[in-house]
């Protein structure tokens, strides 16, 4: 089991953030545009809820594409909680079932005059003999770029929306 956690500073209040968090075009455009998924369907989406149908590019050893297959994909269902400032969100694999759990939670504080802290906690666990490690350590780097890929959209999102 692998538990990764991230904090990233944005230019915008926590408010800003969740109200652009559940925008359409925001999720489309991130999910296509930001990290490069080859498909993303929005399945339910309110102020409190989300779930997504997702087929991510994939960059795997060749051992792990073959346990995943080409076409990949998982439903990401999340609640978010106003009062905490709270999303949970879990993700349901389309492959391997039981044994693949992916899990955390994104908190969004008010860092002052405007500006939101995030902190991003995710739970990777595999439960497959012999491949449960290199499954988890493949899922750790997939996840590290597409933070690094998701801060910069964001970033370059927000800067936009102060623009105009």
């Amino acid at each position: 089991m692998r538990r990764l956690s991230r904090t990233i500073d944005l230019d915008c209040s926590a408010d800003t953030f969740w109200k652009m968090f559940f925008e359409e075009d925001f999720i489309r455009r991130m999910h296509k545009e930001g990290l490069g998924f080859r498909e993303l369907d929005i399945l339910e989406r309110s102020e409190t809820r989300r779930r997504l149908r997702a087929v991510p590019s994939l960059d795997v050893p060749e051992t792990v594409a073959k346990l995943l297959g080409d076409r990949f994909g998982y439903e990401e269902r999340g609640n978010f909680d106003p009062a905490r400032g709270e999303w949970k969100w879990s993700m349901i694999p389309n492959a391997m079932g039981d044994k693949l759990r992916t899990e955390g939670s994104i908190v969004v504080e008010s860092a002052g005059e405007g500006k939101a802290r995030r902190r991003d906690e995710v739970t990777i666990d595999c439960k497959v003999f012999g491949v449960g490690g290199l499954i988890e350590g493949s899922a750790e780097k997939q996840l590290r770029v597409s933070w690094d890929k998701e801060e910069a959209f964001l970033k370059s999102w927000i800067a936009k929306m102060k623009q105009g």
